[in-house]
């Protein structure tokens, strides 16, 4: 499951807030009563070296506590989602048909055809649900009897003597 939490270390996106983040589409809705911003049409959104692209991401605000600043709660992206995060020491790529992450619990969730691949390394896991709660530590990867859950890990051996 480590390999899980690591490939999925969404906290350098999105939530960095020394670092511009830009979002490009082809519309814009907003509703403050509610508390949502939706865009829509070829989105694509870049925070320093991290990538996501959808067709669709809905963005939560709810008020931060004692405070009337509104913060991030919640982003749901849909339609061929696809990511790049880049650390210091790491590069991942990973899509899926939905990615719900919920920064306030760190939770990250890809769900239909997701897969994740850590390229240093070039590990990969696939599943139809990938979940992952950075605070708790905890990591579940569904998947069902015609798309079983796959890992692909490349493992050295010794010579044998």
């Amino acid at each position: 499951m480590k390999l899980v939490l690591s490939l999925l270390m969404f906290s350098t996106f999105l939530l960095a807030q020394t670092q511009q983040l830009i979002i490009d589409a082809k519309n814009f809705e907003a509703n403050d009563k509610k508390g949502i911003s939706v865009f829509t049409g070829n989105v694509k959104i870049q925070m320093g070296k991290d990538k996501l692209n959808a067709q669709k991401v809905e963005m939560f605000f709810v008020n931060r506590k004692g405070s009337t600043n509104k913060v991030p709660s919640k982003y749901i992206a849909t339609g061929k989602v696809d990511f790049e995060i880049v650390t210091d020491t790491k590069h991942y790529v990973g899509n899926g048909d939905k990615i719900i992450y919920s920064p306030l619990k760190q939770e990250y969730t890809v769900m239909g055809n997701g897969f994740l691949q850590e390229k240093n390394d070039d590990r990969k896991i696939y599943g139809d649900k990938i979940y992952v709660n950075q605070l708790s530590g905890e990591a579940k990867v569904n998947g069902s009897d015609k798309k079983p859950v796959r890992f692909i890990i490349n493992v050295e051996r010794g010579s044998e003597k």
